[in-house]
């Protein structure tokens, strides 16, 4: 079985080269992995319950500060692991990291939302 090339291809609806995409993701991280943590230590503080076990051990043992490097160690293997990939593709490393992280911070603030 071959492949004519005559399948749909996605294109963003704006002009945006890999590398400036690539740039907007790595803010994105930053943005996500702050208010991760932030809403995370609001959430703990009106009692609410850690739910990802090996966070909750390293909160527990470090605090803020294990926070900040267990996510620093997810940003480093991101590192590592990026320029294993073709130049085109490498914008998946940070948007692995933001979307969920992002994901995170909504599900954190509806959670203290509905405790408040």
């Amino acid at each position: 079985m071959s492949s004519d090339g005559a399948y749909p291809r996605f294109q963003l609806p704006l002009e945006v080269s890999p590398i400036a995409l690539e740039r907007a993701l790595w803010v994105l991280v930053g943005l996500s992995l702050v208010g991760d943590v932030l809403t995370t230590f609001a959430g703990l503080r009106l009692g609410l319950v850690e739910s990802n076990p090996v966070a909750r051990s390293v909160i527990d043992g470090y605090g803020f500060v294990g926070m900040f490097a267990l996510k620093g160690l997810a940003i480093g293997i991101g590192l590592v692991c990026r320029p294993l990939l073709p130049a085109a593709y490498r914008s998946i490393v940070p948007a692995g990291l933001a979307v969920p992280w992002t994901i995170a911070v909504c599900i954190n603030l509806y959670v203290i939302s509905t405790v408040l």
